[in-house]
């Protein structure tokens, strides 16, 4: 599947992809993406886009595009969340459902979409609804992507990353030639102060107590879809496909009442 121009997403207002999707051979999938920090969720993302023809939407790619929009180019609720950022705030719900908001043309995108890094919170999650509604479409699954918390200090302990190049290593699973330098351009590889182990605690417990209400939410409307997050992309791909088929099929099954006897 060729992959789809992001520049609607990415701009907002009337902005239209230079390079939209094709229609996929079956339905269109409607996907959100959930999953702590350094369980694959962005490479699982990526699988699914390229393989499904569907449009990633990412949250942070609309935040770290708007650096390089003019002051001109960004809506109201951008120039917000910038002014956010930039005193080291989180952006606040009302501005992230803005942000979606201005968005909602991409939600029923002739390709699908993976929504990624949205809804974070319950109440984003309702407000996603209304937006889907708006649209005339609905979701098709919520894959939540759960990997041991052992093994994802492991993942996220022992990436290592190029200050200069931004070029990102692992001790383990993707190393330099040498040993501490980068291969790119030679600079001292660092660890990230959110790759510490007793910080990656601390944003795992942030987490799952923000997370659990929204994973119940969806629970209740029969949409959640747990993945093992263990094992190789194509591995975990394979998981939350087949998951997500048998998942939508019993919601399209008829439901057999019990007569009396």
């Amino acid at each position: 599947m060729k992959k789809p121009n992001q520049k609607a997403w990415l701009a907002g207002g009337d902005a239209l992809c230079a390079n939209p999707p094709d229609p996929p051979p079956g339905p269109a999938w409607r996907l959100v993406l959930l999953g702590a920090p350094g369980v694959g969720k962005g490479t699982q993302a990526e699988l699914l886009c390229a393989r499904l023809g569907a449009c990633h939407l990412s949250t942070g790619d609309i935040l770290r595009n708007a650096e390089c929009q003019g002051p001109r180019e960004r809506s109201p609720a951008l120039q917000a969340a910038l002014a956010s950022m930039h005193k080291g705030e989180l952006v606040s719900d009302e501005i992230m459902l803005e942000l979606v908001g201005e968005r909602g043309r991409c939600m029923r995108c002739c390709g699908g979409f993976v929504l990624d890094g949205f809804p974070r919170t319950v109440a984003q999650a309702e407000a996603l609804d209304a937006i889907l509604e708006r649209e005339g479409v609905s979701l098709d699954a919520v894959f939540d992507y759960e990997l041991p918390l052992d093994e994802v200090v492991e993942r996220l302990g022992g990436r290592r990353v190029c200050p200069s190049c931004k070029a990102v290593y692992h001790l383990t699973r993707q190393p330099p030639q040498k040993p501490g330098i980068c291969d790119v351009c030679g600079a001292q590889l660092i660890r990230r102060e959110d790759d510490k182990p007793e910080t990656i605690l601390t944003r795992m417990r942030a987490y799952e107590a923000t997370t659990r209400p929204l994973l119940e939410f969806y629970r209740q409307k029969g949409l959640l879809v747990t993945v093992p997050a263990n094992g190789t992309p194509d591995e975990i791909y394979a998981r939350a496909w087949i998951s997500g088929h048998s998942a939508q099929a019993s919601r399209s099954a008829p439901s057999v009442k019990a007569g009396r006897g």
